[in-house]
């Protein structure tokens, strides 16, 4: 553990070397594209990348997954170490000398603690270790293991047993198809598109053109539609983890594979119900969609920043219509205008993220309206940062 602490230090006054150097004040940092601004102001607010997500204790989490890969598309776009800097101090101090996972523990099967890896698996072509080749395994023998519904749809977590939610075809389907075309494992390629078919067959609301957050086999949750075991409200930050699911899973479908062309399928329905609930005036989305106008309900920025990314992602490669050009377009326009405040300190701020929402668990969550819009509202939430570097580095090409 030495060896990684010690590298997490240097790490660190190496970032906040390069932020000093360059001069974060208004004048300057507004010369740089907002994406650069977003991410060294995240660094500022964040300088040990194990306590992103407002922690006190370093945690291998889905969040710091996010993040340092929304970090690796910065660095792809600037060249600047910093940035891939950052998302190796956290993995060299989150993975022992012997491919331990500090703080994961395979056995909870939550498929939350699969995300890191996608980065990972990027940071082991560019540096390779053995550690970090210990600990992709590691995930990939979670995923093996992991449990299913009835049909062969991973659980959630093995605590949310009979569940699929949305989050969780973000958090573990990319990693798989990624792993599919590094490791040679085609068969991987049908186990991703079943995740999607499924989520399609039993969530998908077609008077709504929405999908619920999470779908309960056994019906037997309190959240759970007694006969269709869907939760009750479409949550936007749901719908946003499925919607860049689709889209980064596709990144590495081989061309003749079937399985593409479902996922685009699925994709041009998610598309029209961006489409048909972004909000006229501002141009960005709701906490709750397809509720806009009732009560309490806010403009939120994670799910806002999650489809304009799939919006700008999904017209780049053809999934879409060209005519989603001016949704997108739209909507990240509405999400600067909205979301974005600039600091005293030289810094930018994402506002207005919704800090979490699940369904179940203790204190039990009933995925009701007026839970959705109670739940904790905060600035430079990382599941709403790091969509947004995302979004902008696609919209500002």
């Amino acid at each position: 553990m030495m060896k990684q602490t010690t590298l997490l230090i240097i790490a660190i006054a190496l970032i906040n070397a390069c932020s000093s150097k360059t001069g974060h004040n208004q004048k300057r940092t507004s010369n740089e594209p907002i994406y650069v601004q977003m991410a060294d102001s995240e660094m500022k607010r964040n300088p040990d990348p194990r306590l992103l997500d407002f922690r006190d204790k370093p945690k291998w989490e889905y969040t710091n997954g996010l993040i340092l890969l929304s970090f690796y598309k910065v660095w792809e776009e600037t060249g600047e170490d910093r940035f891939l800097n950052y998302g190796k101090a956290y993995m060299d101090s989150m993975i022992t000398d012997d491919g331990k996972i500090l703080t994961y523990k395979q056995t909870d099967y939550n498929i939350d603690r699969i995300n890191p890896g996608k980065y990972l698996i990027l940071l082991n072509q560019i540096e390779p270790k053995p550690e970090y080749e210990i600990a992709i395994q590691t995930l990939r023998d979670q995923m093996r293991e992991h449990p299913r519904t009835t049909e062969g749809g991973f659980w959630h977590k093995k605590r949310y047993d009979h569940q699929m939610w949305l989050d969780g075809l973000y958090m573990g389907s990319p990693f798989l198809a990624q792993y599919a075309r590094k490791y040679d494992e085609p068969k991987l390629f049908d186990d991703v598109t079943k995740q999607f078919e499924l989520i399609d067959k039993y969530a998908y609301s077609k008077e709504k053109h929405l999908y619920s957050h999470g779908w309960d086999e056994s019906k037997s949750q309190k959240w759970a539609d007694p006969e269709t075991g869907l939760s009750p409200e479409f949550w936007g930050r749901a719908m946003g983890w499925f919607a860049m699911a689709i889209v980064d899973a596709l990144d590495y479908f081989p061309t003749d594979h079937p399985g593409r062309d479902r996922l685009i399928s699925i994709a041009q329905k998610v598309a029209v119900g961006i489409k048909k609930y972004q909000d006229p005036k501002t141009g960005v989305w709701y906490q709750v969609l397809d509720k806009g106008k009732q009560e309490g309900n806010y403009l939120e920025a994670s799910c806002s920043s999650m489809f304009v990314y799939f919006l700008a992602k999904a017209l780049k490669n053809g999934y879409i219509d060209p005519s989603y050009q001016a949704v997108a377009e739209r909507g990240y326009q509405g999400t600067l205008k909205e979301f974005i405040k600039y600091n005293e300190d030289g810094t930018i701020s994402l506002t207005q993220v919704c800090g979490v929402a699940g369904l179940g668990g203790d204190p039990y969550r009933d995925g009701t309206y007026e839970y959705y819009i109670n739940e904790i509202i905060r600035d430079n939430d990382p599941k709403g940062v790091g969509p947004f570097i995302m979004a902008a580095i696609l919209m500002e090409e």
